[in-house]
């Protein structure tokens, strides 16, 4: 007798083709001990007109099932369960019921603090998501990225993929980083000198590991990165912020007693304020002057579609005082998680030592399918049409903002994929946040930016990177609504306005 046909349903949440989905549903019932070695399946035909479905899709599922060893086909007599298909343990699965262990005691006291960023997993589904550093499908080649990474599975390039390069990366990758990527930032570097990583973020965590301790001063901006701040904290490193103006880092305002100095200069990070080259040249003789390093985070360089981007500070460096962190995340998807550290020999062989004892190496298929994808010139193409795209929705925010009065904090004078904007400061923008999604409007709240004890409410950021341009007029003015009712509302307790060029998130002093 075959399995009963009533055992079978396809989980309408689950992913995936419906090959796929009948694939998973039989695995998962031989997997879990429900569909015994021996057993036969219901036929093609009962099956598809028991789920729905057309009778090649179940047959394409149990073929691949017979591939992978999880199913035999015996001549007509149909489908059955593989003799050597894996099964369950014989011993049964348990679960702690309770816990006698002390988690608090045991891990101690922690300089953990989670990221908070206020913005939904499920920010696809909302209409006007100005959701920041999201990828729009309809901009990504996929056709071409399909192609390259079907190249880099070839039988060719297998070797290259499936090794283990230890604590090496995939000499094509680098070898493209170095002599296309790099020079257009006016930097030169040799292949020793470049480090690919886990994104930028991790090569944030990698520098800090490698050049700060609990004995030495890291200085960073004010407001930041969430997560450089976070990384730094759990270092235990010592820790100065210096609040940002409309050109970004101040170099005056750094300590003397300082080691290494984190910052955005292209698009400071939220502000998007960008670091005019007279700063980039006094910051640089601070750092010989007082003896510091400089981890520089170049993200968004490409997205210069308003002006040319400016030098980078590692392109200045004439002193070897400049680590340069970059990344792929913007450019190409943030789920890539592929970004690269350039910085002297001894400080990327000292790096990837480091990023061995946690990781070795990024994925061989993922770089090499990377690699193919920079020197095939699908990437150049891709970032065209991306500045193209995102010049039309800057133009479209800009005009927007202006017809419905909003306040500008900061935006980035080269281009970028936001706008740092502030609200009046009676109002609370995580609270304006949740409202607007009612209205299937997304916005990020600025408060976790900041290092204060008791940040500025009334910041905010508003991202183009991944809402269509055609949306973006009726979205500002529903930003613009909210916000009047919402002042409306607290206007008994408003505190006079500020004008817009006093707006310049964190930069002064009376409120950091």
């Amino acid at each position: 007798m075959p399995i009963s046909i009533e055992t079978f349903f396809l989980d309408p949440d689950a992913e995936g083709t419906l090959q796929a989905r009948i694939q998973q549903m039989v695995a998962q019932g031989i997997l879990t001990g429900r569909f015994r070695p021996g057993e036969r399946l219901p036929s093609s035909r009962k099956m598809a007109q028991h789920l729905g479905v057309s009778r090649i899709t179940v047959t394409l599922a149990y073929t691949e099932l017979v591939a992978d060893d999880y199913l035999t086909s015996r001549g007509r007599s149909g489908y059955f369960v593989s003799e050597n298909a894996p099964e369950p343990p014989a011993f049964p699965m348990r679960q702690a019921q309770r816990s006698t262990v002390d988690w608090g005691r045991v891990l101690g006291p922690r300089n953990t603090t989670p990221i908070h960023m206020d913005r939904p997993s499920d920010w696809a589904k909302y209409k006007y998501p100005f959701i920041y550093g999201q990828a729009d499908p309809t901009l990504f080649d996929s056709a071409n990225w399909r192609l390259c990474a079907l190249q880099a599975l070839g039988k060719r390039d297998f070797n290259a993929m499936t090794s283990d390069y230890y604590d090496g990366d995939d000499p094509k990758l680098t070898e493209f980083i170095a002599r296309q990527i790099l020079p257009r930032r006016g930097i030169l570097a040799s292949q020793d000198e470049v480090l690919v990583t886990m994104g930028a973020q991790n090569a944030l965590w990698l520098s800090a590991q490698v050049l700060l301790n609990a004995r030495r001063y890291a200085t960073i901006e004010n407001p930041c990165y969430p997560a450089l701040r976070t990384i730094l904290t759990q270092s235990s490193t010592r820790l100065h912020t210096i609040n940002v103006d409309r050109d970004g880092l101040p170099p005056h305002a750094i300590p003397s007693e300082t080691d290494v100095v984190f910052t955005t200069p292209s698009h400071q990070c939220p502000t998007a304020a960008t670091m005019p080259l007279g700063r980039r040249k006094a910051l640089l003789a601070k750092a010989e002057e007082d003896d510091f390093l400089i981890v520089e985070d170049d993200y968004e360089f490409e997205m210069s579609f308003l002006k040319s981007p400016s030098p980078s500070l590692k392109s200045l460096d004439q002193n070897g005082r400049v680590i340069y962190v970059g990344s792929f995340s913007k450019s190409l998807f943030p789920g890539l998680r592929l970004g690269y550290l350039v910085g002297p020999a001894a400080f990327i062989q000292e790096a990837r030592a480091l990023r061995a004892s946690v990781l070795r190496h990024a994925p061989g298929q993922m770089q090499r399918t990377v690699a193919y994808y920079l020197s095939l010139g699908h990437y150049d193409a891709l970032v065209r049409r991306m500045s193209r795209a995102y010049h039309s929705r800057r133009t479209a925010i800009d005009a927007a903002i202006a017809d419905h009065g909003l306040a500008v904090a900061g935006q980035g004078t080269l281009g970028g994929s936001a706008v740092w904007m502030a609200a009046p400061k009676a109002i609370d923008t995580t609270e304006l946040a949740h409202r607007l999604r009612a209205a299937g409007v997304l916005i990020e709240p600025g408060q976790a930016f900041f290092a204060d004890a008791t940040p500025p409410q009334h910041y905010y950021r508003l991202a183009y990177s991944s809402i269509p341009v055609e949306r973006i007029p009726t979205g500002i003015a529903l930003i613009a609504k909210a916000i009047a009712q919402h002042a409306q509302a607290q206007r008994s307790v408003n505190s006079p306005s500020q004008s817009p060029e006093n707006l310049l998130g964190g930069c002064r002093e009376n409120e950091t």
